[in-house]
């Protein structure tokens, strides 16, 4: 059955939603004492919105014209993305981290007309680059600069110009969007890509609307919920939440600041977030290496809470009811291990969401045993995102990333690739035809390079096409399944790659938490040495081994790791060993760790 969309675009929906919630909490942004959250509700929001699509409007912004924005997670993107959709623009995101290369040739390859940079440093990434088509950078931060080779204003000033022009003309916001419709070009998002150059994702109005409404359907967002949204707003994952917070008038706080996001979990107390696996992944580690720290009582308890936990996840799980002993069982386990670690999330969510990276099965059990289930959910930038996910009302098949959201179709293809059709699908990838009709099956399914099954309609994930490891002795090997394993195994992680392709045998190269190997370090001869001297140490080394050793016990013979590296750094994404969205970028790891990788492979013969 169809999925009633009831809007022709995203400033349809944004407006509709201030005409009816003028006055309820919209967004928010951190106070400058990070006291709590400054609130601005849905009229305030369309009144600096409206502003800024009239001043781009001025700037010669016209339909489907591309309009950049470089600058981290902050409501001044969100006012700026409503602005430029108003205006009939097509938002184009750069993640701040962006190289001034990379940053210069999406802006260039996208034609955007107008740039909004976080401050004159992101600014600057783009000088003395050749881009006829920008004519004007806007400043969320600082001072404009007169003599700046492209015209430099601020934000204030942009809406100052654009309130003069509304004042002029009332109806000029009503009348472009009047103009939009749902085949029209809202977003052009640069996928990062775990290798080569970033393509341009041309997504539409209609499609986005779609996961607004479909992510409602399924119970994901309520309008009684509160959300913190941190996530990358350049990544489709955060274009799709804003999405789905306009249809059902969800407050949301923004904060893009991820070192602050522990801190700030007890002041701001959300009931739904949304993160990458290494988010879930971190407070995993914190809470059982505080426990291991703590020794004695305190270890037991909470080794014995999780095992109650986990205990009562495996039978709901399988569909069977927890006894009334085990449900006693897990009322002391809750007060005495997991209402902690509830309490640092803030002590109200109800929902987690994971996606962007696979969530290892073992963390989401731990989850789940807390009684902080995550739905984990998947997408790809080129299908906005938002396609399958876990339903937060008790229906969550861990392993799995949960059933379609809305109308949208899938099918698996006779060699596992999964494969998708609906509006959220891309219009295809900018400039570039041949790729994009490569992308798609003769019948119009998109071919989304992951490897899965459908089980009851729950989607299982088992790798990426393109990642699928094979040994010289011809057996193919999942890395990213056997790195998720490794994590939830030692809690010391930060990441983990595994290494094996045309190899004889499969090794990996690991980096550590740094605050999580510092309490190991503690009360030992290495307390108090830096990163790159604790992992050097052969007692790291050993830490490590073993816990290679006890995840060997549960892979297939040929999937065993036969060797481990620590490397004397973690993965960044600046070196090109990562993705903004936290995904491992395998080409770039094994290019600038080849010599760390060969010595563990030396003395044996790697077919080429």
């Amino acid at each position: 059955m169809a999925l009633d969309v009831p809007y022709r675009s995203i400033p349809d929906m944004f407006l509709k939603r201030v005409a009816a919630t003028p006055d309820r909490r919209a967004f928010a942004y951190p106070s400058p004492d990070d006291s709590g959250p400054v609130w601005l509700t849905w009229e305030q929001v369309a009144h600096r919105a409206k502003a800024i699509a009239a001043g781009l409007h001025g700037l010669g912004i016209r339909q489907e014209n591309p309009v950049a924005i470089l600058a981290s997670t902050r409501l001044e993107w969100v006012l700026a993305d409503f602005g430029i959709m108003c205006a009939g623009g097509a938002t184009t995101t750069v993640y701040p981290t962006t190289e001034p290369e990379d940053a210069t040739y999406i802006v260039a390859d996208s034609g955007s007309r107008v740039l909004f940079a976080e401050n004159p440093a992101q600014a600057a990434k783009l000088s003395g680059a050749d881009l006829p088509a920008l004519t004007h950078v806007v400043l969320f931060d600082g001072e404009a600069d007169p003599t700046a080779a492209i015209p430099q204003l601020t934000l204030p000033e942009l809406e100052e110009r654009g309130h003069a022009a509304l004042a002029a003309e009332p109806d000029l916001i009503d009348m472009l969007v009047a103009g939009i419709g749902p085949e029209q070009l809202a977003t052009l998002i640069y996928t990062s890509g775990t290798t080569g150059q970033p393509k341009g994702v041309e997504l539409l109005h209609g499609g986005w609307c779609w996961e607004g409404v479909a992510q409602a359907e399924v119970g994901l967002l309520r309008d009684d919920d509160m959300q913190y949204l941190w996530l990358p707003l350049s990544h489709s994952f955060g274009k799709t939440l804003l999405c789905g917070t306009t249809h059902v008038a969800l407050p949301t706080y923004v904060d893009g600041r991820a070192d602050k996001l522990v801190d700030l979990l007890g002041v701001v107390r959300p009931t739904v977030m949304c993160a990458a696996p290494r988010v879930f992944e971190k407070v995993y580690n914190r809470a059982v290496t505080t426990a291991q720290d703590a020794g004695g009582a305190k270890a037991k308890i909470f080794a014995w809470g999780v095992g109650v936990g986990k205990e009562k996840v495996t039978l709901e799980q399988a569909g069977k009811p927890v006894p009334l002993g085990l449900r006693l069982k897990y009322a002391i386990a809750e007060k005495l291990v997991f209402s902690k670690l509830q309490a640092r999330l803030g002590g109200r969510i109800r929902v987690l969401v994971s996606g962007a990276a696979p969530l290892s099965p073992e963390i989401a059990t731990f989850f789940a045993a807390a009684n902080l289930p995550i739905s984990e959910g998947y997408g790809l930038t080129e299908t906005s995102a938002g396609n399958f996910v876990n339903p937060p009302d008790g229906q969550l098949r861990i392993g799995t990333v949960g059933r379609a959201l809305g109308d949208l179709e899938c099918r698996i293809d006779t060699d596992g690739e999964i494969l998708v059709k609906g509006r959220p699908v891309m219009r295809g990838y900018h400039n570039l035809p041949e790729e994009t009709a490569a992308a798609f099956t003769e019948d119009g399914f998109f071919r989304t390079g992951d490897i899965g099954t459908l089980e009851d309609g729950y989607l299982r994930i088992t790798d990426r096409k393109k990642d699928l490891v094979k040994t010289s002795g011809g057996k193919y090997v999942a890395p990213s399944h056997i790195e998720g394993m490794f994590k939830a195994t030692c809690p010391y992680t930060s990441q983990a790659v595994v290494i094996g392709q045309a190899r004889n045998y499969c090794t990996m190269v690991v980096t550590l938490d740094p605050e999580a190997i510092s309490g190991w370090a503690a009360g030992t001869p290495l307390e108090g040495r830096s990163y790159a001297e604790i992992v050097a140490s052969p007692q790291a080394q050993a830490m490590v081994e073993e816990y290679v050793a006890q995840l060997n016990t549960k892979l297939n013979r040929w999937e065993t790791v036969k060797k481990v590296t620590i490397l004397p750094r973690d993965l960044t994404i600046e070196d090109g060993e990562i993705t903004p969205s936290l995904k491992i970028k395998r080409r770039g790891v094994e290019k600038n760790f080849a010599t760390e990788i060969d010595k563990m492979y030396e003395g044996t013969l790697a077919e080429l």
